[in-house]
């Protein structure tokens, strides 16, 4: 089983990693030529294709100009633990144990505008770069365009290495857009999380942001492989539904946001 999720647009690079471990991102060639053509926005260019402010528009310009190779523990840092947000703190990777970074280092993927595809420990420098960006580029108009279909078949390579042919998708819709389907070699599972509210369960962005991380967590913690155990998930009062989920995606309802 592999699950993939998000990336976070907060960052610390500032707290030390709690881990020495490190390895290196397998797409860093493919991520310098996108810094090398995003080096040529000046920081009102990067606020308008971004729609950010002035301040972060200056902030993200710094950090392409400053953006280089070779990474290192004292340039980058770990992506699990760089990237911050509602997923992340779901996922508390502050928490992990040594052999909690070596089970997620085998079934944890992130997708990144940038990097691609990371594993947990791949190290990363300070970006913001979002898979729905327009930026037109040397491959196309969008970063679709750009990673067309490498990271399909780096997950492909990465389903075959821990022998499964699952795939649970904990990412949003915009990065897993990056991925085409038809061509993966695995059966998909997109977990759904509901809570209730005005007398109804819905989907409510931050709690089911979150509510990813807390999954990724429950599966790394309890060496999960069987995706039927996912079913048993139930931190914080979520619960499987099988009366509203399908064969491909599994809705789990929390009747009081904790």
């Amino acid at each position: 089983m592999l699950l993939l999720i998000s990336p976070a647009k907060t960052l610390d690079f500032e707290n030390p990693a709690h881990t020495k471990k490190f390895t290196q991102a397998d797409f860093l060639p493919r991520s310098q030529v996108l810094i090398e053509q995003l080096q040529t926005l000046s920081p009102d260019d990067i606020s308008g294709l971004m729609k950010i402010s002035p301040k972060l528009g200056e902030l993200n310009h710094q950090r392409f100009m400053n953006w280089q190779l070779p990474f290192s523990p004292d340039n980058a840092k770990a992506a699990v633990l760089a990237f911050r947000g509602d997923v992340y703190t779901g996922l508390d990777a502050d928490s992990f144990s040594a052999s909690d970074f070596t089970f997620a280092q085998q079934h944890l993927r992130i997708l990144s505008g940038l990097y691609g595809l990371l594993r947990p420990l791949d190290l990363i420098q300070p970006y913001r770069l979002e898979m729905g960006t327009k930026f037109e580029n040397n491959a196309g108009k969008n970063l679709y365009q750009f990673w067309d279909t490498q990271i399909t078949d780096a997950v492909n390579l990465q389903l075959a290495a821990v022998k499964s042919q699952i795939l649970v998708n904990l990412a949003s819709n915009e990065y897993f857009s990056a991925i085409k389907p038809k061509a993966l070699n695995a059966d998909i599972i997109t977990p759904v999380f509901k809570d209730f509210k005005n007398g109804k369960h819905k989907i409510i962005s931050f709690y089911a942001k979150k509510a990813r991380g807390l999954m990724a967590n429950y599966v790394i913690k309890n060496r999960i492989k069987n995706v039927d155990r996912l079913k048993q998930f139930d931190c914080d009062g979520y619960y499987f539904s099988p009366e509203q989920s399908t064969a491909r995606e599994w809705v789990f309802l929390r009747d009081g946001a904790e």
